[in-house]
């Protein structure tokens, strides 16, 4: 059951039809931010050709800007981000546990300085008002280069318009975390009975 505020079976306008065509080949399913994006055939259009645009632009790692888009997607509050985040990372061969940790970054211990400047500056711009301070920045400016931050802070302000979107729209989990592969168990010493 969806709770969705808004109908997940829009008008089967052309458009609609072969951007599902893509969805299903992409994702193995009609992706739920495209079905209801359907019911303004401009919106539709222009999400997908931005998301096409966004898609190539390569002068940030991708981890990187995986981890900045999944903390700003922890930090609005959205399901539906955080399933397709993980799913999609999972089988672009991401570390499972800094995908799984990434709502309480803070205290784990998988991610490097710099992934935690990059998640920091992904969540100092997802909160209303906005926290960036002047020092992360820098180290980020100095790290990544300008390109790179200039990919950074337009990911994440993405990222928010999604996420917002999204979120508002009643949009939650479609299932897609639970098509990752089961992590193998690991073995644990036996505690003693004492």
């Amino acid at each position: 059951m969806t709770n969705a505020r808004i109908s997940l079976d829009p008008p089967r306008t052309l458009l609609f039809r072969a951007v599902s065509w893509y969805s299903n080949r992409a994702y193995g399913e009609v992706i739920d931010p495209v079905r209801v994006s359907a019911h303004h055939t401009g919106v539709l259009w222009a999400g997908s050709r931005f998301e096409w645009a966004v898609s190539r632009w390569k002068k940030l790692d991708p981890q990187l800007k995986a981890l900045a888009v999944m903390t700003s997607a922890a930090t609005i509050g959205c399901s539906w981000c955080m399933d397709f985040g993980h799913w999609e990372n999972h089988r672009h061969g991401m570390d499972p546990r800094k995908l799984r940790d990434v709502p309480v970054w803070r205290e784990s211990e998988a991610y490097t300085s710099l992934e935690r400047d990059v998640m920091a500056y992904a969540e100092a711009m997802s909160v209303t008002p906005p926290e960036v301070g002047d020092e992360l920045v820098e180290r980020l400016r100095t790290a990544l280069g300008e390109a790179a931050l200039v990919e950074l802070t337009t990911m994440v302000a993405v990222e928010n318009m999604r996420s917002r979107t999204n979120s508002a729209l009643g949009l939650t989990s479609q299932g897609f975390k639970d098509r990752c592969e089961a992590e193998p168990p690991t073995s644990r010493p036996k505690q003693s009975g004492h």
